[in-house]
């Protein structure tokens, strides 16, 4: 699978690093599926699915499977599973899980966050290792879900401190502005959001729709090379739409 594509699958779908929430709002389920283009060709397919398993615990989960051309050279398969929880008024990592199939070597991670004795569990393809958890910390996917949750109370510099490939790293967002946005589900006046990736030329751009309770409804990703890749929303169901996925239940 391509470096863009790669890159790309880890941002979409898409204040401070604690993300502390009402204790009044907690998300409703919803699914949302999005397609991924690249140097004019549709290159692959998401699926996101925000679901409850129990009181105060969730899981969102996400499948990305090539598609197009892309797909008669390869059937790459990537699926990513976060469990966390309300505790406190934070969004808190329980349990993150990474699959990614069908390309040259199967890649399998996973990532314990045990609150209790305030350590993190690494497994990747076997290999583990501990190391000291943070207080706020996320994971890869658990974030993406934060940003939404930030920008409904009003933030506009946002960053979460991530475990990511077995280190810490610290994702720095900046909101820009506003931009209309045409999509499948329709047409919205987006928020802009940006990363910069330091000592780097490679740019992460996420717009997120206010009427949708701030979905990430598309992404772009720009490598150094300048090769580009972008995730469009094209379907959504559930939630309350009137207010988005963040709403009183």
């Amino acid at each position: 699978m391509c470096k863009s594509l790669n890159a790309i699958l880890w941002l979409v779908l898409l204040g401070c690093a604690n993300v502390v929430a009402d204790p009044g709002k907690l998300p409703q389920p919803f699914s949302a599926s999005y397609s991924l283009h690249s140097m004019g060709s549709r290159i692959a397919t998401m699926k996101r699915n925000f679901s409850i398993i129990e009181n105060g615990v969730y899981v969102y989960y996400s499948e990305t499977n090539t598609d197009g051309l892309l797909a008669l050279l390869r059937k790459d398969q990537i699926i990513e599973k976060s469990t966390w929880r309300f505790t406190e008024g934070q969004l808190q990592p329980l349990l993150y899980s990474y699959l990614h199939t069908g390309g040259k070597k199967n890649r399998n991670v996973e990532i314990n966050f045990d609150w209790s004795e305030r350590k993190i569990t690494n497994s990747i393809n076997g290999s583990s290792w501990q190391m000291p958890i943070q207080a706020y910390i996320m994971d890869k996917l658990l974030y993406q879900l934060a940003i939404m949750y930030d920008l409904d109370k009003g933030m506009d510099k946002i960053t979460y401190v991530i475990a990511d490939g077995g280190k810490i790293k610290t994702y720095d967002f900046e909101l820009i502005g506003k931009e209309p946005v045409h999509t499948p589900i329709g047409d919205f006046d987006a928020l802009k959001l940006v990363r910069h990736k330091s000592n780097t030329d490679q740019k992460t751009t996420i717009w997120c729709a206010r009427e949708l309770g701030y979905l990430p409804i598309k992404v772009e990703n720009v490598e150094d090379n300048g090769r580009q890749t972008t995730a469009i929303i094209e379907s959504l169901s559930g939630a309350n739409f009137s207010g988005g996925p963040w709403s009183n239940q």
